[in-house]
């Protein structure tokens, strides 16, 4: 009767959570202080919460924007910037067959980035612009996508995630700097974003093993950091055509 129980749970967990010699360790043997198992437990499901919660990371960033009709406060080169690095991270994690729990909410959070930047373009009065956008960015995917494409182009795409991420957040602080304000930044999206990438840093590690991958999320940890600082240093602030439609 145990065996028949154990047979949906170990197939839930096998090899989604963890390879069947660490399920043997943790649950047939009873070993729960097991330290490599439990890293990759641990790995494994935090990654894959990360992956899960990417769907919605964007999303308020998203709807601020249209219930505002307004991208004011965000930078164009700070968010297509970011474009740059997460399609670095696609492209890589694919080309290396890392597993999709390492990666996933880079798919994810590319496809709600790159909607930013077709919605900042349009708030602009600049639509065309943003479906030409679209439009190249698809191109550019399946020529890097493609078996034809060098390992070493995509090598060097993943490297330029560190400047990317770094010049990106850096534009997005300066323009809240000089705004004196956030603007339709989400709060909700940057501190989701500033704990997805510190947790990446150990997932990264535990399952990848690759250092490129672990250096680029600790500089967006800390790049993501100062944007979440910003967020509370200018919490109250509002900006100032709002206080001219008030008076």
């Amino acid at each position: 009767m145990a065996g028949e129980a154990d047979g949906p749970f170990k197939r839930v967990l096998v090899p989604v959570l963890l390879p069947e010699k660490c399920y043997d360790q943790l649950f047939v043997h009873w070993d729960f202080l097991h330290v490599p198992c439990l890293k990759i437990l641990l790995s494994k499901g935090l990654g894959l919460g990360i992956v899960a919660g990417s769907l919605l990371v964007k999303l308020p960033q998203i709807f601020k924007i249209l219930g505002a009709k307004s991208a004011e406060g965000l930078s164009l080169q700070s968010v297509m910037l970011e474009l740059v690095a997460l399609t670095g991270t696609v492209i890589y994690s694919i080309t290396n067959n890392f597993p999709f729990s390492s990666w996933g909410e880079a798919l994810f959070l590319t496809l709600q980035t790159i909607t930013i930047c077709f919605l900042v373009l349009h708030y602009r009065g600049d639509t065309v612009k943003g479906v030409a956008l679209l439009a190249c960015y698809a191109t550019l995917l399946l020529a890097l996508l493609s078996p034809l494409t060098p390992l070493a182009v995509v090598t060097m795409l993943q490297a330029s995630n560190v400047p990317a991420v770094v010049v990106g957040k850096l534009l997005q602080a300066a323009t809240n700097y000089h705004n004196g304000h956030t603007g339709q930044l989400s709060a909700i999206t940057v501190f989701m974003l500033f704990g997805g990438s510190l947790a990446r840093i150990f997932t990264s590690v535990q399952e990848t093993g690759d250092p490129l991958m672990a250096g680029v999320f600790v500089v967006s940890s800390l790049c993501n950091g100062l944007i979440a600082a910003q967020v509370l240093f200018y919490w109250n602030a509002k900006p100032p055509h709002k206080h001219k439609k008030e008076q």
